[in-house]
């Protein structure tokens, strides 16, 4: 959790008194230290899912590889359509052109950026054209604003 202390006095839309150019430069570092702290959460949350992108690869190489030696074979079409992308793979939150999970969040969308400009220039030199829909960025960006909020605790200013 995200601890913060309440700071009515930092936003003329909140503060019940007049403020005094002290109390508005504490007011403001505070903000700034709580800004620092989001951030924080955030590229902690960010090292996680970095740390376990293409786990299904990893945890199930077994039904990759068959899968992936079918399609060098001939022997299966599309990749997208074989057991272990649609029935393992598919669980990645960050497919989302192919499956947007129901609390997509920019997270997700940030490691699918990742995953496709890493696999384009690594594997090829090139980057294939990609699109998410504004749905789904919408989608992502107010799921983040309430995953976020929800790690943060509000305590009382001590006096």
């Amino acid at each position: 959790m995200i601890e913060i202390t309440k700071s009515q006095t930092a936003d003329t839309r909140t503060s019940d008194s007049v403020v005094e150019k002290e109390q508005l430069l504490l007011s403001s570092i505070q903000h700034i230290q709580d800004v620092s702290k989001a951030l924080h959460w955030m590229a902690s949350e960010l090292m996680r899912i970095a740390e376990n992108h293409d786990y299904t690869k990893i945890d199930n190489i077994s039904e990759f590889f068959v899968d992936f030696r079918a399609i060098q074979e001939g022997r299966l079409g599309d990749f997208k359509n074989a057991h272990w992308f649609k029935d393992i793979h598919l669980q990645e939150r960050h497919h989302l052109t192919d499956s947007v999970p129901e609390d997509v969040n920019l997270f997700d969308v940030l490691e699918r950026i990742a995953d496709c400009v890493m696999a384009g220039m690594g594997r090829s030199g090139t980057v294939y054209p990609d699109e998410l829909s504004a749905d789904v960025l919408m989608e992502a960006f107010h799921n983040t604003y309430a995953l976020l909020k929800s790690q943060v605790v509000v305590t009382e200013a001590e006096k």
